[in-house]
């Protein structure tokens, strides 16, 4: 089989969900007019939302969502000791997400809170890498559908895989975007990673740090733009904490 002209070999691919909305294997799926194209370079032996098929003879398995009970801990196990390469896929599975907010409160509390007195199995919210070794992350929420093709095109024909360094703030200028910061919201586009074509902005919504830190991100000159236009630390760091992708860094 050949791509673009290069004889490639067929990847053996498992896509797979823990907690989270199954947005990003949307994403995957929803490839329209390059999807045919796009399977030609596979061999999709386990993928829920779009085959029935199950296998578990996968060379490489994209992972969805966040850890947030004990099965999922042994079947995540089981995932990695059959693939050669494991990929998280969206901020979820790469830094455990929105999901991550619950482990700021009483797991007791938060169960009697929403469920009462029936029983629910849960736990710590974890990313994918706290649990097992993960050979390449690729955020957002969701992913870039054109980000993840391109990724996964990489890894098949053996190319070098890059992520923009930069942060959001440029892609957002290219579109010659209006600030959002002018528009009364705070927006984390100044220390957050490139690539997802300054999607949220670029509707005048902020930023949320989905994809995580741009390289070199300076968080106290983004406070201090923050704080000039009139918010104030709390509600900033509540900001910067919302997927953990840039609390994780914050943390470090």
């Amino acid at each position: 089989m050949k791509y673009l002209g290069i004889e490639t070999e067929k990847v053996r691919i498992g896509v797979f969900d823990f907690t989270g909305c199954e947005g990003c294997e949307l994403q995957l799926a929803n490839k329209e007019g390059t999807l045919v194209s796009f399977l030609d370079l596979l061999e999709v032996v386990n993928f829920r939302e779009i085959s029935s098929e199950r296998g578990d003879n996968y060379d490489v398995a994209l992972v969805e969502g966040a850890i947030s009970r004990d099965n999922e801990i042994e079947r995540l196990k089981q995932i990695r000791e059959k693939a050669k390469v494991l990929v998280a896929i969206g901020s979820c599975a790469c830094f455990g997400g929105v999901n991550y907010l619950k482990n700021r409160f009483s797991m007791e509390n938060v169960v009697n809170e929403v469920y009462g007195e029936h029983k629910v199995e849960t736990r710590r919210v974890q990313s994918i890498g706290e649990v097992v070794k993960v050979d390449l992350e690729i955020p957002g929420c969701p992913v870039s559908k054109e980000e993840v093709e391109r990724i996964v095109v990489d890894l098949v024909t053996g190319a070098d895989i890059k992520f923009p360094k930069y942060p959001v703030c440029i892609e957002c200028r290219q579109k010659l975007n209006t600030c959002v910061f002018d528009l009364g919201k705070i927006c984390l586009g100044p220390i957050t990673r490139a690539g997802c074509g300054a999607v949220c902005p670029s509707s005048k919504v902020g930023c949320l740090g989905c994809r995580g830190p741009a390289e070199d991100a300076n968080y106290d000159s983004f406070r201090q733009i923050a704080l000039d236009h009139g918010f104030t630390a709390p509600r900033i760091e509540e900001k910067l904490k919302f997927f953990n992708a840039l609390g994780a860094a914050l943390q470090k």
